[in-house]
């Protein structure tokens, strides 16, 4: 029998937002390695697919001699990670839960909410594609006319140079505040749409809430995701196996940590 796709009546308010101590986001981290390391083959098979993902389009970008995006690339992992890393809240979902880990199932899991799970997804995109934008008129602004710089050339001159470094200054500043919006309305959404029959708007405002609620361990964790991401791409992307996983897996816990549905309310399982 097909999942049912409707959405329930629960709104922000159908969810409590818990307090976390500051230094929360080191014990989602730990509990995010535990289901790592309990599946290391499924875990890990998702970051290796993401991993080459990343290198075969940083490649394709230097090959057309547009290594210059490959940093705007790097900022929409930041922003379209949350949505890639699904069957991995799946996994520490069933995990949490005492279930039975199968490969086959988390693949072809379906969320509560796939319709407005899609609809945030094309959120995010849009997201990134307005950095992607602001990044090519960054550079025009910066750079003029100039074509986008060899491959050698590219890291000295956007160090070295005065134009080099406002284009690194600045479009650091518009990309971490897009990052942040990303961040802000998806830490917690889109593992609610997982578990929940909610629509989006409502998922989005929690995930605010959360944010709100918990400014100072909400900053560290977005730090640590930022820092444990960019040790990935560091690595030419080989990092990544293992970070993307353990983010992915860390996150389900985050949202397990922060928010609480309040009993009674409505929320039958879809039948599969």
């Amino acid at each position: 029998m097909g999942a049912a796709t409707q959405v329930e009546n629960l709104d922000s308010e159908s969810f409590v937002i818990n307090s976390v101590v500051f230094d929360a986001p080191w014990s989602w981290l730990a509990a995010g390695w535990r289901d790592l390391s309990a599946t290391p083959m499924l875990s890990l098979g998702y970051g290796l697919i993401f991993a080459l993902i990343s290198m075969a389009l940083a490649y394709g970008l230097t090959q057309f001699g547009w290594q210059a995006v490959v940093i705007a690339l790097a900022g929409g992992f930041l922003i379209m990670g949350p949505l890639f890393a699904v069957g991995l809240y799946e996994v520490s979902r069933r995990r949490a839960d005492g279930e039975i880990i199968a490969s086959d199932k988390i693949t072809f899991h379906a969320p509560r909410s796939p319709q407005q799970l899609a609809f945030m997804g094309f959120i995010l995109l849009f997201l990134f594609s307005a950095w992607l934008r602001i990044a090519f008129l960054l550079f025009a602004i910066f750079f003029g006319s100039a074509t986008l710089p060899s491959a050698e050339r590219f890291i000295p001159e956007l160090l070295f140079t005065t134009h080099g470094l406002g284009l690194l200054i600045v479009g650091t500043a518009v990309g971490a505040g897009l990052a942040f919006i990303a961040y802000t309305i998806s830490v917690v959404s889109i593992p609610l749409l997982m578990e929940h029959r909610v629509d989006v708007f409502t998922a989005m405002a929690v995930s605010v809430r959360s944010v709100m609620k918990n400014p100072n361990p909400m900053l560290l964790w977005a730090v640590l995701i930022v820092a444990i991401m960019a040790c990935g791409i560091a690595t030419a992307f080989l990092g990544l196996i293992v970070a993307f996983p353990l983010l992915g897996h860390a996150t389900w816990h985050a949202y397990r940590d922060l928010v609480h549905k309040v009993p009674g309310n409505s929320d039958p399982t879809i039948a599969s």
